[in-house]
């Protein structure tokens, strides 16, 4: 395998029943907009009973049917904020922590060696997390635990230049598992960036298994008018 390959959504998810929870981070062809994506996927009824909702920073998880709700700690959080002209996008609550750091003029390095981890055994999801800064670029980073116990959290932080038509793709497992599921291997994937959000809503929600995935967001800023154009689907509604 080229670790220079450049696929599109659809052949990186193609065939796989569950990444899990994905970001991906990029620049349109024509180099005027940054695009930004968030999916959710689920194979219990708690994770499943969720849905996005609009907030005045970004958007926030709620639960689609609160008499099924049995646990929120790891499933309800503010994944997307903005901050600054800058956004944050992480699949955790591990969104406030990065916001409360960069507001008081802290890296968000710094941010996230304060978090490991999630603390559902046996399969320590990882925390994944995005940062996309006002030219384009942007930062990228995975926690996960270092050994099957949990005893120990590596960290890794990537960081992008804008690069026109390229982006990368994150997400916390490499694919479904029993009783273990797999955790994310190696560097972010190299995908093309659609040139409308409306391309990459479509190619992400066709592309994403029907039984497990639950939502998806998808935000295009214009980098010279900061003009935003976001969607947001639920499969509940």
């Amino acid at each position: 395998m080229n670790v220079y390959d450049i696929k599109s959504m659809k052949e990186r998810l193609e065939g796989n029943s569950y990444p899990g929870r994905g970001i991906v981070i990029g620049v349109t062809a024509d180099g005027k907009k940054a695009a930004v994506a968030y999916f959710i996927m689920g194979r219990s009824v708690n994770s499943r009973n969720r849905v996005f909702r609009e907030e005045p920073d970004g958007i926030r998880t709620e639960a689609y049917d609160p008499s099924l709700m049995v646990d929120p700690h790891l499933i309800i959080y503010h994944p997307v904020r903005e901050i600054g002209e800058g956004l944050i996008v992480t699949n955790g609550d591990q969104t406030d922590t990065i916001w409360e750091y960069l507001a008081k003029g802290e890296s968000w390095e710094a941010a996230l060696r304060t978090r490991q981890f999630e603390d559902d055994r046996p399969n320590w999801t990882p925390r994944i997390s995005g940062l996309q800064a006002m030219d384009g670029s942007y930062k990228m980073s995975i926690l996960k635990a270092a050994d099957p116990e949990g005893n120990a959290c590596a960290r890794f932080f990537y960081e992008y230049p804008a690069t026109p038509g390229l982006g990368h793709f994150l997400h916390t497992y490499v694919c479904d598992g029993n009783p273990v599921i797999p955790t994310f291997q190696g560097e972010p994937e190299r995908v093309t960036i659609p040139d409308t959000a409306e391309e990459l809503v479509d190619e992400l929600w066709k592309s994403l298994n029907e039984d497990n995935k639950i939502s998806l967001y998808v935000r295009y800023t214009d980098l010279e008018t900061r003009d935003v154009e976001q969607f947001i689907i639920n499969k509940h509604e």
